[in-house]
């Protein structure tokens, strides 16, 4: 199947400029980038002037959790984990965690998200949801209810399963993982020469709290166990020391912000100029709806380039582009997306179209920069993934009912409510 997309604009990342031209897909990738292509395609889309570029990464998610979306509002983050989330938690029954994911990818495709590095309960429920939806998932290994014995199976083999599945390595946080477990991580991340990821410095008492235990810093003292030889990343990272800032850098650690979440939960702000002055990659997620509430890129790059012009009192600094970069190519390194990170003859067709003609482009001064500044979901007009069209004109274009996945998540979310 060839797909052509003519009269396009095209943001491919590769570099900073916007080309007019066109753009061919063959099956599964893309298969050409230019003025004018001389291949015959099986269906035409005239893009009528309207933006092509590579969709969003979703770097940092709980796809699932969209099930306490509005339920656990306005609460200390200690009262919101403890006395909301972890209790409906509990009532998880088989196929629950595979029913809401599907409302989460629904998300996603509406507001161009094209991956996601998903952190949740049940991994073979979201591979399955993942799968049968064609969407992007990059699996992360957390729970300590599976052996690690398990975790390298998966790694092995779900990094087998095909262009859409991959799985990492990684532990929830140092503050909820046992020292054994942790050095077993590191042991196995030596093993299979890979990256590990997990929350961390998310606040300013988990910070203290692991000096309080071991005497160090948590970034330090996972690096001491060699957990990120082959690199990694945080989530969060909202109090990392000078110090850490220096391991991570040796160690090509990611850092992954959420603002969102980390202003509504009242964690702390990301010192994200200090780690692009330092050369570290920086990726966007939007955490979990239970903390968030929406699963929404627009959001998360705007709050990442103004939080930094308030904090360092400088409107000069953390330039849009920049900040659009990170959520398709940081956040693609961060994820180990290569594949996908831009859009180049040959790299997989996960491609989403800009509505310029929406009033909040218009008029055309810079594109790029005032999708990050004006832009919404409202301007996403198509999400294809994998060569696959599934969202157009504000439609979901997938062989499910809408109405009844939706359904059947309302139905989950009041036994956990009650």
């Amino acid at each position: 199947m060839t797909i052509l997309f003519k009269n396009a604009k095209i943001l491919t990342f590769s570099d900073d400029k916007i080309i007019n031209g066109e753009l061919l897909v063959k099956d599964n990738l893309i298969a050409y980038i230019g003025p004018k292509c001389t291949i015959k395609a099986d269906k035409i889309i005239d893009c009528e002037g309207n933006l092509l570029m590579p969709g969003f990464k979703n770097a940092h998610a709980h796809t699932a959790m969209i099930f306490a979306r509005s339920a656990s509002d306005d609460l200390p983050l200690h009262d919101w984990l403890y006395d909301c989330i972890f209790p409906m938690e509990e009532k998880f029954i088989e196929g629950d965690i595979y029913h809401l994911t599907k409302v989460g990818i629904l998300e996603y495709l509406s507001g161009g998200i094209t991956s996601a590095f998903d952190m949740y309960f049940n991994p073979p429920e979201i591979v399955k949801a993942c799968e049968e939806m064609g969407f992007r998932e990059v699996i992360l290994a957390t729970s300590l209810k599976e052996p690690v014995s398990l975790v390298k199976e998966r790694y092995i083999n779900w990094n087998k399963k095909g262009s859409l599945i991959s799985y990492n390595l990684g532990i929830h946080a140092e503050y909820t993982t046992p020292l054994e477990r942790m050095k077993d991580i590191s042991k196995l991340a030596n093993e299979l020469h890979a990256p590990v990821f997990l929350h961390i410095g998310e606040t300013k008492d988990e910070v203290q709290g692991c000096v309080d235990r071991y005497g160090v810093t948590p970034l330090k003292l996972l690096d001491s166990l060699g957990m990120f030889n082959y690199g990694g990343g945080g989530f969060h990272c909202n109090y990392l020391s000078d110090e850490e800032i220096t391991i991570a850098k040796k160690r090509n650690f990611n850092i992954v912000t959420c603002p969102a979440s980390n202003l509504k939960l009242a964690s702390g702000i990301a010192p994200i100029y200090k780690y692009q002055k330092a050369g570290l990659n920086i990726a966007i997620g939007t955490d979990g709806a239970a903390s968030n509430n929406s699963l929404d890129m627009f959001k998360e790059m705007y709050l990442v380039s103004t939080l930094q012009k308030l904090t360092n009192n400088d409107a000069s600094i953390m330039d849009g582009y920049d900040v659009l970069k990170m959520a398709v190519v940081g956040s693609a390194k961060a994820m180990g997306l290569d594949n996908c990170d831009t859009l180049s003859e040959g790299k997989y067709a996960d491609i989403i179209m800009i509505d310029l003609s929406n009033p909040a482009m218009q008029p055309l001064n810079n594109i790029k920069k005032n999708i990050v500044y004006a832009g919404s979901k409202d301007i996403v007009k198509m999400t294809m993934i994998n060569g696959k069209i599934l969202y157009f004109d504000h439609k979901f274009l997938i062989d499910e009912d809408i109405n009844q996945i939706y359904k059947k998540a309302q139905e989950i979310t009041d036994r956990l409510k009650g």
